[in-house]
């Protein structure tokens, strides 16, 4: 079965937080969810900071993965970035994680971009080895670097 994708409406802000929950409970980070459906509403509907597209089964939402633009300097183009991407345990193993991301590089080759990246946790091994088949390559030269909380607005007041 060809899976199908559609892109998340202003009424899905519910089914996306849960989305963003189940994956955080996957990454052992459920703690940090601090996001909430208004939160959601407001920066991907009416700031449009963010874009979200699902996966479907028989018309049901399996998965989903929320992307925005990024810049490239260097290439002088922007670029896709995917922030997350999960598909529910139970819908594993069907190709629904490789047809979202061969529908997010026909998104980038569409919007003209030079490129389409992501990060990945050090421990997840299976999906190491899954973006390594599918000839993405790992930045090692790269170390990212996070400001948050209250060394964020210690640096925004300096």
């Amino acid at each position: 079965m060809k899976p199908e994708f559609r892109f998340a409406e202003r009424k899905d802000c519910a089914l996306i937080l849960q989305f963003i929950a189940d994956l955080a409970e996957y990454e052992k980070m459920a703690d940090q969810v601090v996001a909430t459906p208004a939160m959601l509403e407001e920066e991907i509907f009416e700031r449009k900071k963010a874009e979200v597209l699902f996966v479907l089964e028989d018309g049901k939402e399996v998965g989903f993965a929320l992307f925005f633009h990024n810049f490239s300097t260097f290439l002088g183009r922007s670029g896709l970035y995917l922030e997350d991407l999960f598909v529910k345990p139970e819908f594993r193993g069907k190709g629904y994680g490789k047809a979202t991301l061969k529908k997010l590089a026909q998104i980038a080759v569409e919007r003209n971009c030079g490129r389409f990246e992501w990060w990945c946790l050090d421990w997840n091994r299976p999906s190491i080895d899954f973006y390594l088949s599918l000839g993405a390559e790992p930045m090692s030269e790269w170390t990212t670097y996070r400001v948050t909380g209250d060394a964020l607005r210690k640096l925004a007041e300096e």
